[in-house]
């Protein structure tokens, strides 16, 4: 299951991880945020363990969303070491996430 990442969280899993972090930025009122959740579930059991994935509430976690800079959903980031590696914005195929996790991971 994608973890739940906030902003009393998200230093400790994903800026602190040793792993590529794959963040998908969205709200419950966005249709496209809600037709990319079930890709990024399956996502999260595919790399369970070996990709760190999760979501982010726009709304109810704000400071995270402006420190990205975060201003369409959904957004997903992937972040390594740290440091914003990609980004994809608005719905997309589970192809286009899968080639950059492999890409980054």
């Amino acid at each position: 299951m994608a973890h739940e990442f906030t902003d009393a969280n998200f230093k400790t899993t994903v800026l602190d991880s040793d792993k590529l972090s794959v963040i998908d930025f969205w709200a419950e009122w966005c249709g496209p945020c809600r037709a990319i959740g079930p890709v990024i579930e399956e996502l999260a059991k595919e790399y369970d363990g070996k990709v760190n994935i999760g979501k982010v509430n726009v709304d109810h976690n704000p400071q995270v969303s402006m420190n990205y800079g975060i201003t369409s959903i959904p957004a997903i980031l992937f972040v390594k070491g740290g440091q914003v590696v990609d980004k994809l914005v608005g719905a997309q195929p589970k192809g286009n996430f899968v080639k950059k996790i492999e890409q980054h991971k």
